[in-house]
């Protein structure tokens, strides 16, 4: 049974749903310095606008056939996973158990927060994918909606908590930010060449707003394993080659999810073990 009596997973996956094709549009536009609201949505070929019923999240891509009915060139099958993906967060999204925004968080309102959270990080991991960017409008902008929601939820608990929450939030995001461009400046010094991306430290301090200390801690240990894993097979495949880079963000953003619907303590009973 959800936590928040007031929305089932099916509306939450439909309105996630309609997220995810938004954030597809913020995903192909954002980089190529695009508007994200004119023209509508059409195919990036030749152009041709796609009908209401061909707009529709994942149903629209089924109805096409994953071609575009004017050029008959191919719609990839990015679009309608993203949609999937957004939908299915949501819908965890109700079912989690957030502890960055204290014990006592307005559970309507974490929902809310957990909802812009997820669907911030979407864009974000896949600019960062297919460009080795990651945005330095959506990590300052989503930093500053993480440091809101704090002190709206921490306040709405009491003004003391809510400082305190506040004071918390703020720290962990400057030194996420200093932290990470520590260790870059560091491996430049060591090797010559910096180990991680700016827009990594921005990640990182945007995800210590939303997190906290204890979570952002959480995230980036779950985004240094998981990055070592994934390097580590790729190394092992030939499909990484000695010093290729490969982008940071994406494991950031996963550990961050996965610290905000599971919960701090969660992680720290599987985490500390292996430590």
């Amino acid at each position: 049974m959800a936590p928040y009596p007031l929305l089932s997973p099916l509306p939450a996956a439909i309105l996630g749903a309609c997220v995810g094709s938004f954030l597809n549009v913020v995903a192909w536009r954002l980089p190529r310095q695009e508007s994200l609201i004119h023209p509508g949505s059409h195919c990036p070929r030749c152009g041709t606008g796609l009908r209401w019923s061909e707009n529709v999240p994942v149903l629209g891509w089924l109805l096409l056939r994953g071609r575009c009915r004017h050029c008959d060139g191919s719609i990839a099958v990015r679009y309608p996973l993203v949609e999937l993906l957004t939908a299915g967060l949501w819908v965890a999204a109700c079912l989690a158990h957030p502890s960055a925004m204290g014990p006592a968080a307005d559970p309507q309102l974490l929902l809310l927060a957990g909802w812009l959270l997820l669907s911030w990080l979407i864009p974000l991991t896949l600019i960062d994918l297919d460009s080795l960017w990651l945005p330095e409008s959506l990590c300052r902008i989503g930093l500053l909606l993480g440091l809101a929601c704090t002190a709206l939820i921490g306040l709405l608990q009491g003004q003391a908590t809510g400082l305190e929450l506040l004071w918390h939030h703020l720290l962990a995001a400057g030194l996420g930010l200093v932290g990470f461009e520590a260790v870059s400046l560091l491996a430049e010094r060591l090797m010559g060449k910096p180990a991680l991306g700016l827009g990594d430290a921005k990640l990182a301090a945007l995800l210590g707003a939303w997190l906290g200390l204890s979570g952002l801690g959480l995230a980036v240990s779950l985004a240094v394993l998981s990055g070592a894993v994934l390097g580590l097979v790729g190394r092992l495949s030939g499909r990484l080659g000695p010093g290729q880079p490969f982008p940071f963000g994406p494991f950031l953003a996963i550990g961050g999810a996965a610290v905000w619907l599971l919960g701090n303590r969660f992680w720290l009973d599987r985490l500390l073990p292996l430590i």
